[in-house]
């Protein structure tokens, strides 16, 4: 029982967390033929809205790109958005720790929409964010995501910079005692919600099954997994580049590229057991653009996608800009890529490049595994000699 309640309770290691995220990311390719993403998701709800509105978008050619069929509880990324909402929700509730949370100044609210917005942007502008453009882009053996990856790393550095100016910071806001709260007993409640959440979802999971719509009820298992996994190891990109700039923090780093060589490994056995095609995004300028402006744009807003969701979910009000950014940024780079000339300049020019097409599958695993390791190698470096407010010290010394 002790041992359930810390399961609960207390948040696991990122590395394990990260790694069954690795694991189940390929489980859920061999299934559906899909990754794990959410950004091209936030991009249909703001085509949904536009059409709430009389916009018409059919003749958007993003919107035909991603495809805007049905609603978002029709499709199987709008499941994997939703429940990793859920899934995320379910457990904050089961470990009691959802409590509304007002930023003490009212100025991240303003920052948050527009960090929300430029990650929005950067993310399409990629066609995908840390997930579909990093995390499973690199295990699809996808060119575009070390691209995306290395513009990301940049990005930070920049936004970085940018959140340690003064007129960024604003004037320190002084309080008096301790603000946490001193007593739970009024949240006791939480995990009888969190249990009845869990029931009635696990019912409409069932419910997807029964009616034929086993992709949707995949999806929907798939989804709350992930919100699970991302909730319990604090799972968040940004705090992967921005801890090494600021700290020299790697565990977050050194995890994430972890889970991305186990899921390389897996997706590869996929691809080659089911004879299926790798997805494959374009490499172009466009890709290193939307990295940069990723990069700072999560930053600016102090989370990327998945830190987002599970941190809206705790009761954290400065994420709901920040989503609505994402939604706002992702949907005015949609109209932008040929209303704007966006495609011709920026994308036009590139091209889908796999290296399992360049080099043969085994090839391609041994010089993913050996950029993986390199990445690792130099996180561990970094976190062992890089000191805050002093950078690396000649030597280096033991963290």
């Amino acid at each position: 029982m002790t041992t359930l309640r810390k399961l609960f309770t207390n948040y696991w290691s990122p590395y394990v967390a990260i790694g069954i995220a690795g694991v189940l990311s390929a489980l859920y390719f061999g299934i559906t033929n899909t990754v794990w993403a959410v950004t091209g998701e936030f991009t249909r709800f703001g085509g949904h809205i536009l059409q709430l509105f009389g916009v018409d978008i059919s003749d958007w050619a993003y919107f035909d790109l991603i495809q805007m069929k049905g609603s978002t509880f029709d499709r199987t990324d709008g499941w994997i958005v939703w429940g990793m909402f859920i899934g995320a929700l379910i457990m904050i509730l089961f470990s009691n720790n959802f409590k509304i949370r007002m930023p003490k100044q009212k100025r991240r609210l303003v920052q948050g929409l527009i960090g929300g917005i430029i990650a929005g942007v950067g993310a399409r502008l990629a066609l995908g964010c840390n997930l579909a453009a990093f995390f499973t882009g690199v295990p699809q053996f996808s060119f575009h995501a070390w691209i995306f990856m290395a513009a990301t790393a940049i990005g930070t550095y920049v936004g970085v910079k940018i959140v340690s100016t003064r007129w960024w910071k604003g004037k320190p806001i002084l309080q008096k005692g301790n603000a946490a709260p001193a007593v739970r007993k009024s949240r006791k409640v939480q995990p009888y919600i969190g249990g009845l959440v869990a029931v009635v979802y696990a019912g409409l999971i069932v419910y997807f099954f029964l009616n034929g719509k086993t992709m949707l009820g995949v999806a929907a298992i798939f989804g709350a997994a992930f919100g699970i996994l991302i909730e319990r190891g604090q799972i968040c990109f940004t705090s992967a580049f921005r801890d090494l700039w600021i700290s020299g923090r790697a565990t977050m780093t050194k995890a994430i590229i972890l889970g991305m060589a186990i899921s390389s490994v897996l997706t590869l056995i996929v691809i080659l057991v089911n004879d299926v095609d790798p997805i494959t995004k374009i490499a172009a300028p466009s890709t290193f653009i939307g990295g940069l402006l990723f990069g700072i744009g999560i930053v600016l807003a102090g989370g990327c996608e998945t830190g987002m969701m599970y941190r809206l979910m705790e009761g954290q009000v400065i994420f709901l800009p920040v989503f609505i950014g994402n939604i706002i940024g992702a949907t005015f780079l949609a109209y932008a890529w040929d209303h704007l000339g966006v495609f011709d300049l920026l994308v036009k020019s590139g091209a889908k490049i796999n290296l399992i097409s360049v080099m043969g599958p085994a090839w391609a695993l041994i010089v993913t595994l050996v950029l993986l390791a390199v990445g690792y190698i130099v996180a561990s470096y970094w976190q062992k000699n890089y000191r805050f407010g002093v950078g690396f010290k000649k030597g280096g010394a033991n963290k």
